[in-house]
């Protein structure tokens, strides 16, 4: 981060000092909420969890050698106090981010494919000069700031992950670091209890688009209706990229290989260059082409563009992970998180790779579909039960909506008792999905099926 002195912490955050704090120290960096993450110059930022008060490691940290701890009480240690820990934290990102006229912010937001589409974004903009971007999805009203506060004077491009639990808490963070580029993916079924509808979330995520300016381009899904509408919610210039022909940036010739990995040819305004996915799943094209199409408004030629998004690996755990144990049974490790939509590109993804194999599946009930719940999982089942499985196994004591569209689905109560089920089961060459929403831990049964532990 750049550097400050505690008085313009302080200043910055509407804090007072504690008399342990010297006014000249400078905070470095980085701004952490773990305790075991500070290093010398590090400000503690004391975050009270569900499960653990941050106040109670101050001490701690600044013996590790943080410079303060930025409190909402006293604390046994040298500190800027504040009312609200988590405001003061977005304050000093806004003002970090003021003072980086040379960087470029993206900001990414949609339903689904936001995290891997920011992990190609960022590994794009690197081509050009140093790029901040969020580790897995930190993309909330904690982990974006502590994203932001990374950068410093060197940083050309922060690339951001915008999440969304309700109207207004995309505009919030747009506010913290202003975006010039706004990608917006899709709008589908994530969180759909929350929000009530679609296009309330149609209106959560065009607040990305509505904090752009002027000057500004708009990147949206040209596949996707609630999404193209967007245009006319912004004052900033509009490109599209998608499959669709009257896209900017489009995929055509699109093929998937035996493991699930999409080539294409990519078509850009001024040429086209070849592009061979090392992601797998189909949708995966959807993530490229977004990332694709923001890159090549940061000026980078086409053949660059296909040359890093052929070569990109994943960056974040648990998305669309293709294993193979040396018996040959491959493991699709997708449980970071789930929604109808990603349910449904997932068990594409089964068919592709299992071609011709046994196939089986290990999801749970999904959460936050609100009144529409019973009837969407139930629908989950339907698509799991069609799938042409071995045996499709459903975690969870909530899982009857899903067992009632899959009837002959084997119920079991954790993650234990699934992949106990499975052990016995899986033969050399098979293939196994592992799909659920974060809360359901699914991520273990796939650790025990290769070899690791599912407690």
């Amino acid at each position: 981060m750049i550097p400050l002195p505690l008085a313009r912490v302080a200043e910055i955050t509407s804090g007072a000092l504690t008399g342990l704090a010297d006014p000249g120290a400078v905070v470095r960096g980085p701004v952490v909420i773990d305790s075991r993450a500070v290093v010398p110059g590090s400000l503690f930022v004391a975050i009270k969890g569900e499960r653990a008060d941050g106040h109670d490691f101050a001490r701690q940290a600044c013996e590790a050698g943080a410079t303060a701890v930025l409190a909402s009480r006293a604390v046994e240690a040298p500190a800027v106090i504040v009312s609200d820990v988590v405001a003061a934290l977005a304050d000093l990102a806004t003002a970090v981010a003021a003072g980086l006229p040379a960087a470029t912010v993206v900001g990414v937001t949609g339903s689904a494919g936001k995290t891997t589409t920011k992990d190609l974004l960022a590994g794009l903009a690197a081509r050009i000069g140093p790029t901040i971007a969020p580790v897995g999805s930190y993309n909330n009203e904690i982990g974006h700031p502590l994203t932001v506060l990374k950068a410093d004077e060197s940083t050309r491009f922060l690339v951001l992950e915008l999440s969304a639990r309700n109207v207004g808490h995309i505009a919030y963070l747009a506010r913290i670091a202003p975006p010039r580029i706004g990608v917006v993916l899709n709008v589908g079924t994530a969180h759909l209890g929350v929000f009530g509808g679609k296009e309330a979330i149609a209106r959560a995520k065009g607040e990305l688009v509505e904090a752009l300016p002027s000057d500004g381009v708009a990147v949206l899904n040209a596949d996707d209706p609630l999404v193209s509408a967007m245009a006319s919610r912004t004052e900033a210039r509009v490109t599209y990229f998608g499959r669709s022909p009257g896209a900017h940036v489009r995929a055509e010739d699109e093929t998937v290989d035996e493991r699930g990995r999409a080539a294409f040819t990519l078509r850009t305004p001024s040429g086209t260059a070849p592009v061979r996915l090392r992601l797998h799943g189909a949708h995966a094209v959807d993530n490229a082409l977004a990332a694709a199409a923001a890159a090549y408004e940061l000026g980078l030629p086409v053949a660059t563009i296909a040359d890093e998004l052929s070569n990109a690996e994943p960056r974040s755990r648990w998305r669309m992970e293709v294993t193979d144990r040396p018996d040959g049974v491959t493991v699709i490790n997708d449980a970071y998180n789930a929604n109808p939509d990603s349910m449904r590109a997932a068990f594409g993804s089964l068919a592709a790779i299992g071609e011709g194999r046994r196939r089986f599946a290990v999801i749970a009930a999904l959460r936050e579909l609100g009144e529409d719940s019973a009837e969407l999982n139930e629908g989950v089942g339907r698509l799991a039960a069609g799938a042409g499985l071995e045996a499709l196994v459903v975690v969870g004591e909530d899982a009857g909506p899903v067992l009632a569209g899959a009837p002959g689905a084997i119920h079991v109560p954790d993650v234990g008792a699934a992949a106990a089920e499975l052990a016995g089961r899986l033969r050399p060459g098979d293939v196994v999905l592992v799909k659920g929403p974060r809360a359901a831990g699914l991520e273990r049964v796939a650790a025990a099926i290769l070899g690791g532990d599912a407690r």
